[in-house]
């Protein structure tokens, strides 16, 4: 049955996107079109497909017999009902992790929109209803097939865009989780720069280690992040990076950066006056592509009124290569549009 609604969903679409008016900006579906459907689904994939996106990310963890499945994080309670299914299966901080099991059991859990873990209410309340279709977690190789399959179908050449998470913590548990991942992206075809794909991951130190030690020819991105958050696991020097000296390290190792939006623009005035790093213009400078996150129709900044002015000051006045948008229907929209 999903199979059947994710390739009726891209159908519903498919005219939009075979209309969609190629430009040297990139939209990046976010999770898939995870604005309108649950995030990492083949459904949210299929419709991120049909809205016209040039790539479609798969953020991925691995399950207790290693195979990378598709979401965001390596714990399985927010996104899922785990809790019910197996309710005994929590670690001693209460939570569930993808790698404690199988794909077979995963396979038994459903996916929800995204709750907040310490309140159980629903992150974007205004999203798709509860209860009202089936839904599970993918596979990396299942969301590869479904793109490659709509790419030859429909002719057009989608990228995808995967975010290896949390590769030290994986590595803490005995897992190796960038050469499993490379290993399934390889035997799909994807082993070089010209191949339709860019990797991105947060840990500065397992991109050094994906291109030099792994010797990864794909196209790399360097995520970045506030330099407040702090993850254990994760010693990467954020503040550091943003700086002329941190860019001009990236550059020895990946080909972009994939900044936070406040790292690109810090907001606008009262007197509606941009407020802009040049991190942009810097990172262009040493040959970057820049992919800022997260562009949500539902989160919108302060003092931005429209989601089409939030596209325009990133796409136009500041000049990003590409945005990572929830809702790539607009994003491909906006830039179709004759006056963009």
């Amino acid at each position: 049955m999903k199979k059947v609604v994710s390739l009726l969903v891209a159908g519903l679409c498919l005219s939009a996107a075979l209309a969609h008016t190629q430009t040297d900006k990139l939209v990046i579906a976010h999770r898939g079109a995870s604005g309108y459907l649950p995030e990492h689904t083949l459904e949210a994939k299929a419709l991120a497909y049909g809205m016209g996106a040039d790539y479609i990310e798969q953020d991925i963890v691995l399950t207790r017999d290693n195979v990378p499945i598709v979401s965001h994080d390596i714990h399985l309670d927010t996104v899922t009902d785990v809790k019910e299914k197996f309710p005994d299966r929590a670690r001693d901080d209460g939570r569930f992790y993808a790698l404690d099991f199988t794909l077979a059991e995963i396979r038994q859990l459903h996916v929800n929109e995204r709750i907040n873990i310490d309140n159980g209410r629903r992150v974007y309340p205004g999203r798709f209803p509860a209860g009202k279709a089936h839904f599970n977690i993918a596979t990396l190789a299942e969301a590869i097939e479904l793109i490659q399959g709509l790419n030859r179908s429909t002719g057009r050449q989608v990228g995808i865009y995967p975010e290896i998470k949390h590769p030290a913590w994986h590595r803490s548990q005995g897992r190796d989780i960038s050469k499993i991942v490379l290993k399934v992206l390889s035997r799909y075809g994807y082993n070089d720069k010209n191949s339709r794909i860019y990797l991105q991951c947060f840990d500065a130190a397992e991109l050094k280690r994906i291109r030099w030690q792994l010797k990864s020819r794909l196209k790399l991105v360097q995520l970045l992040i506030d330099p407040r958050f702090k993850d254990p696991y994760n010693q990467t020097d954020f503040a550091h990076l943003v700086t002329a000296k941190g860019l001009l390290e990236i550059a020895g190792y990946a080909d972009g950066i994939g900044p936070w939006m406040p790292q690109v623009v810090r907001g606008v005035d009262q007197q509606g006056r941009l407020v802009q790093t040049d991190l942009v213009k810097q990172a262009h400078a040493l040959g970057l592509v820049v992919h800022p996150y997260t562009f949500r129709a539902d989160q919108l900044p302060e003092n931005i009124a429209s989601f089409e002015q939030l596209l325009g000051i990133f796409l136009q006045q500041v000049g990003v290569d590409g945005i990572f948008t929830d809702f790539p229907d607009r994003a491909v929209n906006f830039l179709r549009a004759p006056a963009n």
